[in-house]
């Protein structure tokens, strides 16, 4: 295997406010093999990163690969080879932009899942749920009040970000190929949302039987639920029966916030989607009607994210855009920056990152027998995180699992 060396690495991964002193890494085919001070290899590749700093590739916890239009009823209508072809160009993007890993939440299939794996696609590891579950009227039933064609055909299209499901039988059916389908976790649409016609948010979708019912079969396959959540009520109804992670949670309360810490949950807010939403979602192709909701949530979900930090929540970081919206992907550090400490906003896409999606020791740590995910960066986000926007600009080195991604001249 090829021996790769990192020398005066200089490490920000959002354990520290401050980076590390400088040190070797050493990546033997995909993974890091060796850290420390005096490390050193007789290595075939040897990239001195003197000046710049050193960050694990970053993780987002919340996307969509196939939303190639923020009009979500529209992209179930495209062609599955049109999508495809999007949807790569999109994951290319973001591997640009520095994120190695992206969990999506509702849409990708094993299919792409397998491009990018085989090399097909260039784009970051993809860890996928298959199709997010939703009941009549809800959040991905993209039908309005005129329509009440069938559609049982979501499943079988990429372009779709969810499947209907109605009662407690159908519900395990639907879990159960998706988990059969090569999905890692379960994403259940438990709340009313902002792109769907016909579900305000605060809607108490599913009923306790059925989102009890996803939660048993989502343990029995060794995973777990997350669920797509905005009003606290909702919130406490999901928590009760048992779902292990939050998206979103703008609306959530203070005294659930201290639950959610106490029991470990995890939360992905999503605020950045919110913001450019509000500014520009008719532009991008959202009806009127969900540019509308947005105010519901916007202002309430930044708030919470002080609160959320302070009680100790694990919170991971997120993005959700769609369409033309995907370039403000890294746009959500610099948001968070506004409430939280810079070496917090990192962690959520590094350390905490992986613990949202059970990869500790895999990613989101620059250790031994980690993916070698690697970016390095003009400066210390630390001190500006705005480092980290501008589609991979302040990044002159980007290594996936020790493939060599990115690198400018001066590192040659």
């Amino acid at each position: 295997m090829t021996l790769t060396l990192l020398k005066n690495a200089r490490i920000v991964d959002g354990t520290s406010p401050e980076p590390t002193d400088p040190v070797g890494i050493v990546i033997e085919g995909g993974q890091i093999k060796e850290v420390g001070k005096d490390v050193t290899a007789d290595a075939e590749q040897v990239f001195d990163m003197a000046g710049l700093t050193v960050m694990p590739g970053l993780t987002d916890c919340h996307v969509h690969v196939i939303a190639t239009t923020a009009n979500l009823g529209l992209n179930a209508e495209l062609p599955t080879s049109l999508v495809t072809a999007r949807s790569g160009q999109i994951m290319r993007d973001m591997l640009m932009r520095g994120f190695t890993t992206v969990r999506d939440l509702g849409g990708a299939d094993r299919g792409l899942q397998l491009a990018v794996e085989e090399g097909a696609f260039l784009g970051p590891r993809l860890v996928i749920c298959g199709k997010a579950l939703s009941q009549t009227g809800g959040h991905t039933d993209y039908r309005g009040p005129f329509s009440n064609r069938d559609v049982s055909w979501y499943p079988e299209v990429l372009g779709t970000l969810g499947r209907k499901c109605d009662g407690v039988p159908e519900i395990q059916r639907a879990v159960r190929e998706e988990l059969k389908n090569g999905a890692q976790f379960v994403k259940v649409m438990a709340d009313g949302g902002v792109s769907s016609p016909s579900d305000p948010v605060g809607y108490l979708v599913f009923s306790v039987e059925e989102l009890k019912a996803m939660v048993e079969i989502a343990k029995g396959f060794g995973t777990y639920a997350t669920g797509h959540l905005y009003c606290d009520e909702a919130i406490v109804r999901a928590l009760d029966c048992g779902f292990e992670c939050i998206e979103h949670g703008n609306l959530m309360s203070d005294s659930t916030i201290e639950r959610v810490a106490k029991e470990g949950v995890a939360v992905v807010p999503t605020n950045i989607t919110y913001d450019i939403l509000a500014k520009s979602g008719a532009e991008f192709g959202m009806p009127a009607e969900s540019v509308a909701k947005v105010v519901d949530v916007r202002e309430a979900g930044l708030e919470r994210l002080e609160k959320m930090h302070k009680a100790g929540v694990l919170m991971g970081y997120g993005s959700d855009l769609l369409g033309g919206m995907h370039p403000e992907q890294s746009g959500e550090f610099t948001l968070r920056g506004r409430y939280l400490p810079s070496d917090a906003v990192i962690r959520s896409a590094t350390v905490d990152a992986a613990k949202v999606l059970r990869m500790e020791g895999q990613i989101g740590e620059i250790t031994p027998g980690a993916f070698a995910d690697i970016i390095a960066v003009d400066g210390n986000p630390l001190d500006d995180l705005s480092l980290l926007t501008g589609q991979g600009a302040h990044m002159p080195f980007i290594m996936k699992e020790g493939q060599v991604i990115k690198k400018t001249a001066a590192l040659s």
